[in-house]
């Protein structure tokens, strides 16, 4: 399953960050004005960020300076509710596909084209990660955690090479 667009009008950037706002607080938690901003840069963004791009472009959008530490504290609370993803082997972060869906979400695996450097979100069935993770427990390895990544080249791209 694909997920949904990217929001790119200033107008769909401010739903989703409304809605973060509403998930933050059934979570009991508050979405502050800093995090808010830097899910902001998130979200502008049409390809993944590292936290020194976020810190680079919150400066020029915003005229603070916040350290690199400061961004990953704030990255770890939004990656915490959901809000964004850490791609584990570019260790870059993107929102979340789903913050202003209500259906329940299959777990995310990315598709990251090493060309463009694009990266889709598709959701792979609860069942296939389960029997995944029994064949791998069968060995004695324990997983830390259940995220896929692929690298490869997206269609444009390959379009593009024809």
């Amino acid at each position: 399953m694909r997920t949904e667009a990217h929001p790119t009008t200033n107008r769909e950037i401010a739903n989703v960050l409304d809605q973060a706002q509403s998930i933050c607080a059934e979570h009991g938690v508050r979405l502050t004005e800093k995090r808010r901003r830097v899910l902001q840069v998130v979200l502008e963004s049409s390809e993944p960020l590292s936290a020194y791009q976020i810190a680079d472009q919150y400066r020029d959008q915003h005229g603070q300076t916040l350290s690199v530490m400061s961004v990953y504290r704030m990255l770890n609370f939004l990656k915490d509710n959901e809000l964004v993803h850490r791609l584990e082997t570019t260790n870059q972060y993107l929102p979340c596909s789903h913050i202003t869906c209500k259906h329940d979400h299959e777990v995310p695996q990315f598709l990251i084209c090493d060309q463009c450097h694009g990266v889709d979100e598709v959701g792979i069935r609860k069942e296939i990660l389960n029997e995944l993770s029994a064949n791998i427990e069968d060995t004695g390895f324990t997983l830390a955690r259940q995220q896929i990544e692929f690298h490869g080249i997206c269609s444009a791209c390959r379009q593009t090479r024809a």
